[in-house]
Formats: C-alpha cells, sequence, structure tokens
C-alpha cells in the first residue's frame, strides 16, 4: 500500500524486474489504456528496456499478430479487462496459430488491486454471439407490461426479481388470447414477458443502461463508464431497447464467460498496488 504520489508505478519496476529475470513474462495491469501506453511507451519503459528487458503494450485496437508481439514480451502492461477477453477468445479458437498467448501466466502486478479483486470480484467477463432466436414477441410482451398496473405484478427489489401475481397472468392469457400462459408451448412467450417485466420495472434509464443515437448502452455499475460493445444477455438488452423504442438488434448467448477473481487466479504468482486498502 502507498498513497498516491508516493511512487507506486516505480516501485512497481523493482518486482517486475525480478521476477522477468527468471525468462518468464510479467503483466502489469493498469486502470485505463491511457496509463499502459504511458508507462510502456515512457520513462518507465525506458528503464526496463535499458535494463534488457523487452516490453510490450495490449490494447483493444491491436490485431492478433500485434497482439501476439506482444504477449511475447518480458514486460506486458494492458488493462484488466483485455486481458482477461483475450485469454477467452484463445480459449475458444481453434487454430493453434491464432492464439494471442503463449506463454505461461506466470506473474501479474495489478494496479488498484483492491478494485479489481474486490469491487469487481464477481463481474463477469462475457463473449457473446447471436442467437438463433426470433424478434417477434419483444413488441408485443413490451405493450403488454406497459398495460399492467401494480396488482398485476410483485417485486422483490432485494434479489431485483418481478413476476406476474395470479390477476396478472390473467391479465397475460387475455391479452395475447391464450388459455394457460404455462402451457410448454408458450415458453418463449413467458421468456419475453418476464424480461420485459425487468426492464420495466427493475432496469432503471441513465442508471443502469443510457439511451445515445437510439443505442442502448450498458452503465458500469462499479465504475459509471459506459461498456460499448456489450449487450445485457438472455434477451434482456432486445428487451430494454423495445422498451425505449429504439431498433431491436439480434440476441445474444454466452460463448464464454470468467469472473476477473477467477481469471487471475490463473497467474503462478500475483501482486498488486493499492493507496486505499485500509478504507
Amino acid at each position: 500500500e502507498m498513497k498516491t504520489g508516493e511512487g507506486k508505478t516505480l516501485t512497481s519496476v523493482l518486482p517486475a524486474y525480478l521476477n522477468a529475470l527468471s525468462g518468464n513474462s510479467v503483466h502489469i495491469v493498469t486502470v485505463n489504456e491511457y496509463l499502459a501506453s504511458r508507462e510502456a511507451e515512457g520513462k518507465i519503459g525506458d528503464i526496463f528496456r535499458f535494463l534488457g528487458m523487452t516490453v510490450g503494450l495490449n490494447t483493444k485496437d491491436k490485431t492478433i499478430p500485434e497482439k501476439q508481439l506482444a504477449y511475447q514480451a518480458d514486460i506486458l502492461y494492458s488493462i484488466n479487462s483485455e486481458l482477461g477477453f483475450d485469454y477467452l477468445r484463445d480459449n475458444m479458437e481453434t487454430d493453434i496459430n491464432n492464439l494471442m498467448m503463449r506463454r505461461d501466466y506466470n506473474y501479474v502486478i495489478i494496479d488498484e488491486i483492491d478494485s479489481i479483486l474486490i469491487d469487481e470480484a464477481r463481474t463477469p467477463l462475457i463473449i457473446s454471439s447471436n442467437a438463433q432466436q426470433g424478434k417477434k414477441f419483444y413488441r408485443d410482451a413490451d405493450r403488454f407490461v406497459k398495460s399492467l398496473k401494480p396488482e398485476h405484478y410483485m417485486i422483490d427489489l432485494e434479489s431485483k426479481t418481478i413476476e406476474l401475481t395470479e390477476e396478472g397472468v390473467r391479465k397475460a392469457e387475455a391479452f395475447f388470447q391464450l388459455t394457460n400462459l404455462y402451457n410448454n408451448s408458450h415458453s418463449l412467450l413467458l421468456h419475453h414477458i418476464k424480461n420485459s417485466l425487468k426492464a420495466g420495472f427493475i432496469m432503471e434509464k441513465n442508471k443502469d443502461y443510457l439511451v445515445d443515437k437510439g443505442q442502448v448502452l450498458i452503465i458500469d455499475q462499479f465504475t459509471g463508464r459506459i461498456l460499448n460493445g456489450r449487450q445485457f444477455s438472455d434477451g434482456l438488452h432486445q428487451a430494454i431497447e423495445a422498451k425505449e423504442g429504439c431498433i431491436i438488434k439480434e440476441e445474444t448467448e454466452v460463448s464464454a464467460t470468467i469472473t476477473y477473481q477467477n481469471f487471475f487466479r490463473i497467474y503462478r504468482k500475483m501482486s498488486g498496488m493499492t493507496g486505499t486498502a485500509k478504507t
């Protein structure tokens, strides 16, 4: 633990260099890509290069060959999410020539380690693919949910779940002209209704997501940043798009996922720096 301004960045050079002397790679995780680039390409990187080490930089915009080269370096600077996503992509890859990480996960130094391993410990990194499912019920389910009154549903705010009451089920059966909403043949419709209920009564605009230029964008609950390119899973994103009157995109399904906590356990050794551990 070192307070801001006491030299965490410079201090990290010592354990990084020591652990790279064995010929194994060292990954240094920064809080954003600007800092990763500044350290790798600036004076800190120059220290490593002076000591005979190669320095790599891993950012979102790099191609597979560029990432492969970066991962071969003795010292690699990256943000945590990019390391995690690269790990997931490598595990989905069928061509060995496209693997990005070809060395062991040896040693990692994490800046602001309390934020990543406590605050965001269970935040899942998710790679999704398009699901082969129709969009037919999204608008109808949204119209139905917007017609409901408080007696038609029950909300558990603690678990963030919502269900139709018996009166709500009867209303749904009348709205969709069904005799039994819970018949197996209506399972897809019921799935859409549940997503629309959550979108309508639990997910809050400008807290859980925002709408910009007709796009629903996820807000990271820990950092407040926009998670570009990410979608709520299992059709919830499309239910929110219907709620907000946006164009409904293809639904996605999870292809690979891992939490930060489990990802960093892959490394043989791990350490970190922070100025806020005691708070």
